[in-house]
């Protein structure tokens, strides 16, 4: 579990990609994060989804497909189904994983698992390299008023953690099996009982991470108030063991939600979707107003055509030119941060590249 890097970045052990994106080349990306659709079965309190409408496309079984085949294709590592939505909500989840992973590339899954269906967990699990679950509370009432559902939700999601941690542990599978705790100052509460419930379930991880925000401050997050935690975050890390490991996210938790970069160096490295087949270079430019970073749809172009296009250059050009500015014109600490931090110092020749030594980390395509 010491290679599980839960706060951080891996592109130390993707030099030849870094060198070649230093070079002015052109490159795909290393992962991709998306969902096969934006709907969700939760209301979550802090949703950022809902910040991110935007025109839908059907994301069928076909279009789902020609994008894995792509992706493989082109040189993609990785593909992440989280992004803006909850992907077991579309019925061609299943047979993606698995398409995925016939391609070669590494898949994970991050859901909220109410409906991830437990008779297809022996399936699945052996071609994930990780299976997440999005819960913040470890208790059944305070979890219904957070995620926005039901308190036997809570009932089901446990039971389907317990069932995917007994199949891994019967297979002797390699899948990592974690939860994840989106915090807010509000859920200072829930953070030992849900630390001490990760610990009986079984499952590897869990990580307690910032809740990001808009640049208007939108969801409200008052990040002033993480510094208040740092004492109970640190006794849940206190909890970990050699087969556990609780973490929390500490450079986004007390970064004040502020950037030291300006401009935007990460999408080329880790692209994402929208569950609506939106191709933008991250999930805070998702929505319609911010439609002159948007490149194409999967559903009407191949991913290989989109990526291969004009746009999609100029895009990356436009966000990491001086025209944009990281740290006014997006939301706050993005999928991309830790990389753009990385990817600024050597631009700026505040730091020389330095590879990876030693075995490499976990999830090493997961950058």
């Amino acid at each position: 579990m010491e290679k599980l890097i839960l706060d951080g970045h891996k592109l130390a052990w993707h030099k030849e990609r870094v060198d070649a994106w230093l070079r002015g080349e052109r490159i795909a990306p290393i992962t991709i994060d998306c969902a096969l659709t934006r709907r969700c079965s939760y209301r979550c309190v802090y949703c950022y989804g809902m910040l991110q409408s935007n025109d839908e496309k059907k994301m069928t079984r076909d279009v789902i497909f020609r994008f894995l085949d792509d992706a493989a294709e082109i040189g993609v590592k990785a593909v992440s189904f989280v992004s803006d939505g909850e992907s077991t909500c579309s019925p061609h989840l299943y047979d993606a994983i698995l398409r995925g992973r016939q391609n070669g590339l590494d898949m994970a899954l991050g859901t909220n698992g109410y409906l991830l269906k437990d008779d297809r967990l022996e399936e699945i699990l052996p071609a994930l390299t990780y299976l997440r679950f999005n819960i913040s509370a470890g208790d059944a009432d305070r979890y219904a008023s957070i995620h926005g559902c039901k308190t036997e939700h809570f009932l089901k999601v446990i039971n389907t953690i317990k069932e995917a941690v007994r199949i891994k542990k019967k297979n002797k599978l390699a899948v990592t099996l974690g939860l994840q705790m989106v915090l807010l100052p509000e859920f200072a509460d829930q953070i030992i009982p849900l630390t001490k419930l990760g610990k009986e379930l079984g499952v590897d991880y869990l990580v307690i991470k910032h809740c990001s925000d808009d640049e208007k401050g939108s969801l409200g997050v008052d990040y002033s108030k993480y510094h208040d935690m740092v004492e109970i975050l640190k006794k849940a890390e206190a909890y970990s063991d050699d087969t556990y490991l609780v973490r929390a996210k500490w450079s986004k938790i007390l970064s004040g939600g502020k950037r030291v970069y300006s401009q935007c160096y990460g999408p080329p490295f880790i692209m994402q979707f929208s569950g609506s087949g939106l191709v933008a270079p991250c999930g805070m430019l998702f929505n319609s107003k911010y439609k002159k970073y948007h490149i194409g749809n999967i559903a009407d172009k191949s991913f290989k055509e989109i990526w291969q296009s004009e746009r999609y250059w100029e895009v990356i050009r436009l966000i990491s030119s001086e025209k944009f500015d990281a740290r006014t014109m997006c939301g706050s600490l993005c999928l991309q941060h830790k990389v753009n931090e990385f990817l600024w110092d050597l631009k700026t020749k505040k730091a020389a590249f330095k590879k990876g030594e030693g075995k490499p980390p976990m999830h090493i395509n997961f950058i």
